[in-house]
């Protein structure tokens, strides 16, 4: 598989992980108000930090890196860090953004759009800023690109499903179904 194969289908995974991580977190909110929007913000941080060292240990393992941070490996800690910082802001501001959906019976169907259209057009105009100084040019297509990229917006956010947390079921209908189930 060609390396550039190899960006689209992680490219492709990274969409799908966080496509569902919306929907996911909108379910993580407890439907009775027992414990504020912030406690699965909390196992958030907790799998990111498993999943980012143990899976980066390894690929740099597996890729023969070593894992010295000083002089000219520096820049790696520098800005990854800086990388794992804006993700972890964006992650809380889409914390904040999703219980606010919640509460408004909009739901994460509202959010992600504006969340992915946003970072794409984001990506795009930091691009060109980067390389400008090397004669990049802000090109039509890609202004007309980010219209598209709001038409779509509005038109997902819009036509999705909405709704509020999945109604918990009331004890006595658990205990009854738990209890059919076993007969």
């Amino acid at each position: 598989m060609s390396p550039r194969s190899q960006a689209i289908l992680f490219a492709v995974l990274t969409a799908f992980f966080w496509g569902v991580y919306g929907p996911a977190l909108g379910n993580a909110r407890s439907a009775t108000r027992e414990w504020s929007n912030f406690k699965p913000y909390l196992f958030i941080g907790v799998a990111y930090l498993v999943w980012g060292v143990i899976g980066g240990s390894l690929a740099m393992k597996g890729m023969g890196d070593s894992f010295s941070f000083a002089d000219r490996h520096f820049p790696a800690a520098k800005w990854g860090f800086l990388a794992g910082s804006l993700g972890a802001f964006g992650a809380l501001t889409l914390t904040f953004a999703v219980m606010n959906a919640m509460a408004a019976k909009s739901g994460p169907g509202l959010v992600m759009p504006i969340v992915f259209g946003g970072a794409v057009t984001v990506t795009a105009i930091t691009q060109y800023l980067m390389f400008r100084a090397a004669g990049a040019e802000f090109k039509w297509e890609m202004g007309v690109g980010m219209i598209l990229i709001v038409i779509g917006i509005v038109m997902v956010a819009k036509y999705t499903p909405h709704g509020g947390h999945a109604p918990a079921k009331p004890p006595a209908a658990v205990a009854s179904v738990s209890t059919e189930a076993h007969q």
